[in-house]
């Protein structure tokens, strides 16, 4: 259900990166910066909430001239840009990390497949694969080689990434994982050869809702989220304005308010249009039930 014409006034705008402002190619959209200006000189605040580590984000925050803590991880590390300081940051136990590494070790020794920990925004594997190559390559991330994981459980791990080319070994190891930890801490990539294990509360609902009620003193109604994958539908159905992208599967537009284009289409520039540079403001917010939403 689309949000009214006199819903409360979007005072922040919260951004996923991949398939919404950046494209297949790792290229922002032309149409992003103008767009993202005009809601900025409207007054609206511009955040982004990516599944991307820390330093992977940071080309895209810059670009949409964000001043907003970070949101990244999927939302396990909220973090500011200019001095670094760590808002919240919600790490694996100890105990689930060493568990992943009991399930996947007699695999990860015969070469098929590779578990990576990311400590600190840095990237530790004791073993590479052709997948995990691969990624690496594509993500431009270095890696740090080290003999034995098991030696990093002490500290503390954002998530544990799982990878392999092998879809008979990912898709038995992650019912075997999901069986193991709640839904939210194991998640699959589309291409079924990535697993991402994080702390069990993490989610973008959890991390866009303390940036924009406890640092922003906002309410729901006032932000208004655009994404496009699996791991935005918190998100987006958090915010008073949740929009889905074109390019999003069918069960990402079902959770959203709206949809726009596709990113090729310029979808988060028509969607600053329709709904921050055309929207009237109301005098008084509605609840969120008023806008299909109902209770938090």
């Amino acid at each position: 259900m689309a949000p009214s014409e006199t819903s409360a006034e979007v005072r922040l705008l919260v951004l996923d990166i991949d398939g919404t402002i950046v494209d297949e190619s790792n290229r922002i959209r032309d149409s992003i910066a103008p767009a993202i200006h005009s809601a900025q000189r409207r007054g609206v605040a511009v955040a982004i909430a990516t599944g991307r580590r820390y330093q992977s984000s940071l080309h895209a925050y810059d670009s949409v001239g964000s001043t907003l803590p970070l949101i990244c991880y999927e939302g396990a590390l909220i973090r500011e840009r200019n001095n670094g300081f760590v808002h919240r940051h919600w790490t694996l136990e100890p105990r689930v990390a060493a568990q992943m590494l009991d399930y996947t070790e007699r695999l990860s020794l015969s070469g098929r497949l590779s578990v990576h920990f990311y400590i600190q925004d840095d990237l530790y594997v004791s073993n590479l694969n052709d997948a995990s190559i691969r990624y690496f390559e594509g993500s431009k991330v270095e890696p740090i080689v080290v003999s034995d994981l098991r030696q990093l459980l002490n500290r503390a791990t954002t998530k544990v990434m799982v990878l392999s080319d092998d879809v008979q070994v990912i898709a038995p190891l992650s019912s075997q994982l999901k069986n193991s930890y709640s839904r939210t801490q194991v998640k699959q990539d589309k291409s079924i050869t990535l697993l991402e294990a994080f702390h069990p509360a993490v989610n973008k609902r959890l991390a866009v809702s303390y940036l924009a009620e406890e640092i922003m003193s906002l309410r729901p109604e006032n932000v208004m989220a655009v994404g496009d994958d699996f791991t935005d539908i918190e998100m987006l159905q958090y915010a008073g304005i949740g929009v889905a992208m074109g390019n999003a599967p069918a069960a990402v537009k079902a959770s959203a308010d709206w949809v726009t284009t596709t990113i090729e289409e310029d979808g988060v520039a028509r969607a600053v249009e329709r709904w921050i540079l055309r929207a009237k403001s109301s005098p008084a917010p509605l609840p969120l039930t008023a806008l299909g939403k109902g209770p938090l």
